[in-house]
Order: C-alpha cells, then sequence, then structure tokens
C-alpha cells in the first residue's frame, strides 16, 4: 500500500522532502518511520536516538489528527493514507 509522507522545516531538509512510500498492508505508523528512516543516514539521524527510539522533538500526525508518541508503534495505516511529521516550532 502506498502511504504519503509530509515533511516540514528541517526533517524536510534531512529527509530530502516529501515521500510516497511503499509499505505492506497492515503495517503500523512505527513500521512506516523505520523506513522513512531507511531512506538515508540523515534521515535516520534526524528521526532516531541512537538507541533507536523515536527523537522527542518529532511531531507526528495522521491524516490531519495529532498522533500520541505512545500509538505510533501500533497505529496501522490503510492504502492512501498521509502522515505528517514536523520538528518543534517556535517563532515570534
Amino acid at each position: 500500500m502506498q502511504i504519503r509522507v509530509r515533511t516540514f522545516a528541517r526533517l524536510r531538509e534531512a529527509i530530502g522532502g516529501d515521500l510516497t512510500l511503499e509499505v505492506p498492508r497492515g503495517a503500523t505508523m512505527g513500521r512506516l518511520l523505520a523506513t522513512v528512516g531507511d531512506v538515508s543516514e540523515e534521515a535516520r539521524e534526524a528521526l532516531f536516538e541512537e538507541s533507536g527510539d523515536l527523537r522527542g522533538y518529532v511531531i507526528l500526525m495522521h491524516n490531519g489528527r495529532r498522533v500520541r508518541r505512545a500509538d505510533a508503534g501500533t497505529l496501522a495505516l490503510a492504502d492512501g493514507d498521509e502522515v505528517a511529521l514536523f520538528p518543534p516550532v517556535a517563532g515570534g
């Protein structure tokens, strides 16, 4: 199944822009994130700690709704879903 991954700010630079990835039917968001990390070493470093845990600053969205980090490993995706990855946002 195909999942669209939208990236923003620093994550966009590290990952190289928006992606459309093929993942197995029934894949979770955790599996998708691992696939995004496999795009390049820079992508992996931007998303994951050395321990393999998702970095604390990464904000996850699934079809326009915020996803709790604790749910990413079990949230099943469907063909055509959109996942957005944001770094923290600050401004003034």
